[in-house]
């Protein structure tokens, strides 16, 4: 079967990089540090879940090639068969030309190697890593390469950073844990989740096993198949969140690797996991819905209860973002639309930003800002002011579909730092510049330099024509949201 990331998608087509850069052979780099001896569970070969359904679609105007019986793929944003429901729009620009970019905003560098296709990304302060199905994880350093690491456990889908240590989530459903050395030393495999102790003394008992699919179980501690999102809580919490194609999300605590809870989430696969405010974590699946979690006490230790689903649909969900300095949850999806919803307990649908011809892959959020990038090679970024959002600037020049972004702040010194350093400028008024990598299928990272503050949006609300646009309500939104002002 396929895979629902669409491996494979966009080899050979021409691409173009740097003339002095070399191009090494996957696996080759004498820079690249070896795991050692990987503590493989199985030599289970990953595979998509393939009994997942679609939820009854509650936009009956929408075109759907989707079938559930033919899930995952079908369900995959990769099946680009089914065209948008917003395909007949023109290239995106204000002015009916060629796409546009703000003033301040501009594209800086490219990264290359020929490792394969970029599939994750993760950013702290100057140094970058950057994953892809070659296996390797690349770090970049002042957006020069500077070696990286490798582990045996397949595509890397997923990076995060918590504190000091990098997490990475793999096709075979492994999650591996590394720390960086001082100085920018190398990189060393600290860990698993779950844990070989964990998993060898759990497989003692058989209550710990549960069923997976038909005629097949495995134990709850450990994805069963491939690791698809992962996002960390802050430090008072200390706890990883990661998503699978298994269907479950699962719950560590980052201090001892322990798995505290599994939980059965989605019909289909888990392609977007978001630990957010106020205790809430927020799910999304190719089975087309986005639900909302809570983290509650009981006894000793925690549960994770749903609390609402926000979304139903045929278009598998594909990325989550959460605003950093409002309670405003962003989706997107394989329609190429952007929903977001808007509330601090209770979520409120509050519109659409619509402008993408093709699936959103990616999302991504700092400051005022969202970003979402999408199979038809372009990355939108938008602003959020008072309830409306804008279209500042259309950034291309990828050639194939765009699969993950990270974002930082750029400083005066033109030196990246972290997000969470830097929420409380906003709130004064002060003028922001951010670092955007994005990475692709056409085996490269862009880094663009995203200039918050523009003199004239593409685009203020509807009625633009054939411009990125935003709608309070569009045909058949079933939510009947009155206002898409945060109140």
């Amino acid at each position: 079967m396929r895979d629902s990331d669409g491996e494979g998608a966009g080899s050979g087509l021409p691409r173009s990089h740097p003339s002095n850069l070399p191009l090494p052979a996957p696996h080759s780099d004498p820079n690249l540090q070896f795991s050692g001896t990987d503590d493989d569970f199985s030599n289970r070969h990953s595979s998509s879940s393939a009994n997942g359904g679609a939820s009854p679609g509650y936009y009956s105007d929408y075109p759907s090639s989707f079938s559930g019986e033919c899930s995952p793929y079908n369900m995959s944003p990769w099946n680009q068969t089914m065209a948008s429901p917003w395909s007949h729009h023109s290239e995106a620009s204000g002015m009916g030309g060629a796409p546009a970019m703000a003033p301040g905003t501009s594209l800086i560098a490219s990264l290359v190697r020929e490792e394969g296709h970029i599939y994750s990304l993760a950013a702290k302060t100057d140094t970058l890593y950057t994953g892809s199905d070659s296996k390797n994880i690349r770090v970049w350093r002042k957006q020069k390469d500077s070696g990286g690491f490798k582990s045996s456990s397949g595509l890397v889908k997923a990076i995060v950073i918590s504190g000091e240590r990098i997490f990475t989530g793999h096709q075979d459903g492994k999650i591996r844990v590394w720390k960086g050395a001082p100085k920018n030393g190398p990189h060393k495999r600290v860990g698993s989740l779950p844990r070989l102790r964990d998993f060898l003394r759990g497989s003692l008992n058989p209550s710990n096993y549960v069923e997976v699919r038909k005629n097949r179980t495995a134990l709850w501690i450990r994805h069963s198949d491939a690791v698809s999102c992962l996002s960390p809580t802050d430090g008072t919490q200390g706890l990883l969140y990661s998503g699978s194609w298994d269907r479950t999300f699962k719950v560590w605590r980052i201090g001892d690797s322990k798995c505290l809870e599994s939980v059965v989430a989605h019909d289909d696969n888990v392609n977007a996991i978001v630990a957010a405010f106020d205790g809430l974590v927020f799910t999304g699946s190719a089975d087309g819905t986005v639900k909302v979690w809570r983290r509650e006490l009981q006894g000793k230790g925690t549960k994770h209860v749903a609390v609402q689903t926000l979304l139903k649909q045929e278009h598998a969900v594909n990325a989550l973002a959460v605003s950093a300095v409002a309670p405003v949850l962003y989706c997107g999806s394989s329609d190429g639309l952007v929903n977001f919803w808007e509330g601090e307990r209770h979520l409120v649908h509050g519109g659409v930003l619509r402008g993408h011809k093709k699936a959103v892959f990616c999302l991504a959020a700092a400051g005022a800002l969202v970003l979402s990038g999408s199979a038809d090679n372009t990355i939108f970024v938008w602003r959020r002011d008072g309830g409306v959002h804008s279209c500042l600037s259309v950034l291309t020049g990828h050639t194939e579909p765009i699969r993950c972004l990270a974002i930082v702040e750029d400083n005066k010194d033109n030196a990246a730092v972290p997000i969470d350093a830097v929420d409380n400028s906003f709130a004064s008024g002060s003028s922001t510049r951010w670092i955007v990598y994005s990475g692709s299928l056409d085996k490269s990272i862009k880094v663009w330099r995203v200039s918050e503050d523009a003199p004239d949006a593409l685009l203020h609300g509807p009625g633009a024509g054939d411009a990125p646009q935003m709608f309070d309500r569009y045909p058949g939104d079933p939510f009947g949201a009155s206002s898409s002002s945060f109140r």
